[in-house]
This record gives C-alpha cells, sequence and structure tokens, in this order.
C-alpha cells in the first residue's frame, strides 16, 4: 500500500531550512526500492528525494535513515558519488515518521534484465568495471578523516553479521526451516579472522546506483546506505557476488538486472572460461 505523503507538512519543513519552494508540492513514488519508502517531491521548478521508513515489516537496522542521512553526508566531502543531504528530520511531529530530503539526481537505474539488454557489450564492460570502481573507492576511505571513526564497531564485525542474521530470521520467519538452521551453523564454524576496517554499503549491486543517461560507464550517485557501517571490505564485495545468484528474483520480486547471465557472457566470455578450466586442470 502506496503511503500518503503530508506534502503540506514537507513544504513547511522545507522553507523552514531556508529551502526555495516555488509552488505546492507534490509526491511520487519511486518504484521498484524494496527498503525504505522513496518519493520524487517537485515543486514544479525543482525536484527532491524524500525517503522515510515502511510502516510495516520492519527489522531494526534495514531502516534506519538516520544511519542514511549521516553516511552520505559525510561522504560527500570525497571521491563517492553520493546525493547532497538537504534534511534529517527526526522530529516526529512534522509527519509521524523520522525522513531525509535530498537533492534530485538525474540518471538511469537498472533494475531489471530488459534494462541491462539495452546496453551494448562494451558498455556493460565499461560500466561493470565502474561499479568496482566505486565500491574500492568507498573502501579506500577513511573512515576518521570524515567524521566516521565511530560509525560502527568493526572489532568482531562478521561474527556479530552472523549473530544479526540469526535475529532477524527469528524476527520474521513464518515457519521452521531445517535448511537456514544448518546454514547458521556452518557460518558459525567458519568465521573468518580479520582486521581490516571500511566503510561498508552494505547492499551493493547495479540497481542502487544511479547511471548517467548517456554513458552507463559513468556513476553519478551510490543509493541506500542504510545498512551501511565500519567492517571487513571483503564482505562487501561477497555481498556484490552473492546477488549474482538468480535467487535474487524472488527477493526483488522481478527479472533481476544483477542476477542476468549475460553478465557473465559479456565480463568472462566463453574462451576465458575454457582457458581458466584448462589451467584448473593442470
Amino acid at each position: 500500500m502506496t503511503v500518503l505523503v503530508d506534502t503540506a507538512a514537507l513544504d513547511g519543513h522545507l522553507r523552514s531550512l531556508g529551502v526555495a519552494v516555488a509552488g505546492p508540492l507534490t509526491a511520487e513514488l519511486v518504484t521498484g526500492g524494496r527498503s525504505n519508502l522513496t518519493y520524487r517531491l517537485s515543486d514544479g521548478v525543482s525536484r527532491w528525494v524524500f525517503r522515510r521508513p515502511p510502516t510495516a515489516g520492519q527489522t531494526a537496522s534495514a531502516h534506519d535513515v538516520a544511519r542514511e542521512a549521516r553516511v552520505t553526508a559525510a561522504l560527500e566531502k570525497t571521491d563517492v558519488p553520493v546525493p547532497p543531504v538537504i534534511s534529517l528530520c527526526e522530529d516526529l511531529t512534522v509527519i509521524g515518521a523520522p525522513f531525509t530530503i535530498t537533492t534530485w539526481i538525474d540518471g538511469a537505474v537498472i533494475r531489471e534484465r530488459a534494462e541491462l539488454d539495452q546496453v551494448g557489450d562494451e558498455d556493460l564492460r565499461r560500466t561493470s568495471a565502474s561499479l568496482v570502481d566505486v565500491l574500492a573507492t568507498l573502501h579506500e576511505v577513511d573512515p576518521t578523516t570524515v567524521g566516521l571513526g565511530d560509525f560502527g564497531r568493526p572489532e568482531g564485525f562478521v561474527a556479530r553479521q552472523v549473530a544479526l542474521w540469526r535475529r532477524q530470521w527469528e524476527q520474521v520467519k513464518t515457519r521452521e526451516l531445517a535448511d537456514l538452521e544448518r546454514l547458521h551453523h556452518l557460518l558459525e564454524q567458519r568465521l573468518p579472522m580479520s582486521t581490516e576496517t571500511a566503510i561498508l554499503h552494505g547492499d551493493y549491486r547495479i540497481d542502487n546506483l544511479i547511471l548517467d543517461p548517456v554513458d552507463p560507464a559513468r556513476v553519478r550517485a551510490l543509493l541506500d546506505w542504510e545498512l551501511s557501517t565500519l567492517g571487513e571490505p571483503r564482505t562487501d564485495v561477497a555481498l556484490m557476488c552473492t546477488y549474482r545468484n538468480p535467487a535474487l528474483d524472488a527477493v526483488l520480486g522481478i527479472p533481476a538486472a544483477w542476477a542476468s547471465p549475460r553478465l557473465a557472457d559479456v565480463l568472462l566470455p566463453q574462451r576465458e572460461v575454457e582457458l581458466l578450466l584448462a589451467a584448473e586442470v593442470v
């Protein structure tokens, strides 16, 4: 169900910040997101992005708009492309929920396989390389220098993640699944030892980026930071690879672009696969 937006309250909030509002605000739901609710605000001249938590099905960490605003505001000072934050409002008297307002970034979001298929092979190679470059740029940022030194607890990060996944499953499960119990046990047995720390995005894949509509290899903004924290940087890489599984289709309810088999075909041509397999046999 679409949540009605109190545009009058948001109008007053923007004006209280000194933001020029040219006319009555309208709010249009931006489809495709599976976390916080996202709306395009417009006064007929300017556009903004309004985000608020959903009204049901929340877990404690998965819809934290304040966390999202803090990390993106800090990263505005870096080479990581993020939408500038205009406001984080945690005053529940305004609309009844915390919310953020950010600058609208024009561009393209590739969510479904049909949209990915519109990108030529060479552009897709370049776009995928840019995705990796943006993630590497994020992981190179020193959290302390941008004011995020206390943004998380990197010590024991992976162990806490495994425990968190178990707790979250207990919150939302509707039936017992023996396979998940076995998976949790295996993860506990295989916890890696690591001392590396970086700012993590926590949900990294192609549909959480805005790409330039003319040159898709240019990333204009990285979105959806509510799962960000400090921790082991390879977990971002591992999750990005995990999302390549076709099971992502069931999670998102669409033929997910990032799970497209075309990515493997384009990025790792068959001849290279054969050479790798031959080398493995040798």
